[in-house]
């Protein structure tokens, strides 16, 4: 098994106290930052897909996510290029009236690797306070708005419609969660969708790099 297969299976496994030490080692052998960082984003795929099918539960899903965090946390001075490289500040937040926060957790996680400052509002977020969030932070270039449950759907649709009405410029706005869609997201008038955290990081970049 190469070090890169082993970090994958250990944040599968969510053995937080050794992914720091395989990281480096897979970089000690020549591994990429960047395919580091996928084969840990693969692991959380898998362990989100166990948790969607039942087969595991959030305290494990919060452990493979904890391991994660430790081997981003090694990668990130080669993936974010040092501070004089940011993208820019991402505000994210889960929207009113949805208190879920593992998948918003996860995005935010990967979006920081990518080289972005991370303004995190928690959960249940109203539209006002994401509008607020981008007048008082520096450089903000994209507003992640994350949603679990059917019934914040509305919520989801009425932030980015405050945000985007707001007169406010200079950013774009992402979003996502089990129940939104691409078309939806469209619908809504939101710049981009991601389905995952993985996909997130990616679109993140993309956003900000063609503006």
């Amino acid at each position: 098994m190469s070090k890169v297969e082993e970090v994958k299976a250990h944040v599968e496994k969510g053995k937080t106290k050794l992914i720091s030490g395989l990281v480096q080692a897979a970089l000690d052998e020549g591994d990429a930052a960047m395919d580091i960082l996928q084969a840990m984003v693969d692991a959380m795929s898998v362990v989100g897909e166990k948790f969607s099918a039942g087969e595991i539960f959030v305290p494990e899903m919060l452990i493979a996510a904890k391991a994660m965090s430790n081997g981003v946390d090694v990668l990130k001075p080669l993936l974010a290029g040092g501070p004089s490289k940011s993208l820019g500040t991402c505000v994210i937040g889960t929207v009113q009236g949805d208190l879920h926060d593992i998948g918003k957790n996860l995005v935010a996680m990967m979006v920081e690797s990518t080289g972005f400052d991370i303004v995190d509002l928690g959960v249940d977020v109203p539209a006002d306070k994401f509008i607020d969030a981008v007048k008082t932070n520096e450089n903000v270039k994209l507003v992640a708005c994350s949603g679990l449950l059917t019934t914040t759907m509305p919520a989801m649709k009425d932030t980015v419609a405050a945000l985007k009405s707001s007169g406010l410029t200079g950013f774009k706005v992402i979003v996502g969660g089990a129940p939104v869609t691409e078309a939806f997201a469209t619908e809504i008038g939101a710049d981009a969708y991601a389905p995952d955290a993985g996909s997130a990081a990616v679109k993140a970049k993309e956003l900000v790099t063609a503006a």
